[in-house]
């Protein structure tokens, strides 16, 4: 891949981001989940993908993910979408674009809606997360935990092999990002794809994903013994039919 590049959003804040541009063509974007970062073969994937196929591409890491400034315990849902709404502008500018949204990051593509719906050409979620700090972190946590984290703010949260610093910020913020009830009347091609055996996110959240969208060429996906975050060669191989049947 090429160089990643920085961003200086303000005095102290910078976003790292790859990007391959593209002159009059539209655009992937790709935007990846929770504590994640571009480290991985998705971005890798989707960044040959799009000059392959004659396509712009950006993707980045939301502040305090990453290479990019700032704390994690110090960012939310509305901070990470306004960092993706402002790489966007920066780098896509008028240009059309397909969203990608690996997990927490289809959340923040739908909120990207709210900007750009005129640009948007299509919607392909990976394993996606909408309201996923509501209704699998919150409504899950024992009374114990919702007295500690409310208490000191914070709260060590462990999934698998990982361990989360969840705040309490955090879980406020994600109720002013509410999506599920909304509704997107767009005519566009939006696929929805996820493992069969995904222990972090439930398919039904792919499912209700869709019903967002009350026009358009829906599709669901779900890849037997798929796991969360789907990027063996196999997986991504299913990946990549699935976008190239959305930007074509």
């Amino acid at each position: 891949m090429t160089n990643f590049s920085y961003l200086k959003i303000t005095k102290s804040k910078k976003i790292r981001y790859l990007k391959y541009l593209k002159k009059n063509s539209d655009y992937i974007v790709f935007l990846h989940g929770f504590m994640s970062d571009l480290e991985g073969k998705k971005p890798k994937t989707f960044y040959n993908f799009a000059k392959k196929n004659h396509l712009g591409f950006l993707a980045l890491e939301y502040s305090g993910h990453g290479k990019s400034s700032g704390k994690f315990i110090n960012g939310n849902i509305s901070k990470w979408s306004k960092d993706t709404k402002i790489l966007i502008k920066k780098v896509i500018k008028k240009n059309n674009f397909f969203l990608i949204g690996s997990s927490m990051g289809a959340w923040i593509s739908l909120n990207q809606f709210k900007f750009f719906k005129k640009q948007i050409k299509g919607f392909l979620g990976i394993g996606s997360a909408p309201e996923f700090l509501e209704h699998l972190m919150w409504n899950k946590f024992s009374k114990k935990m919702k007295k500690e984290i409310k208490a000191n703010g914070i709260i060590s949260l462990k999934h698998e092999d990982y361990e989360y610093p969840i705040t309490y910020q955090l879980i406020q913020d994600g109720r002013k990002n509410k999506v599920l009830d909304k509704k997107i009347n767009q005519d566009l091609k939006v696929t929805m794809i996820h493992g069969s055996k995904d222990n972090s996110v439930p398919v039904i959240y792919s499912k209700k994903t869709l019903k967002i969208f009350k026009a358009g060429k829906k599709k669901l996906v779900i890849i037997k013994n798929g796991d969360h975050s789907l990027s063996t060669p196999k997986w991504l191989k299913i990946l990549k039919r699935e976008l190239k049947l959305i930007v074509n």
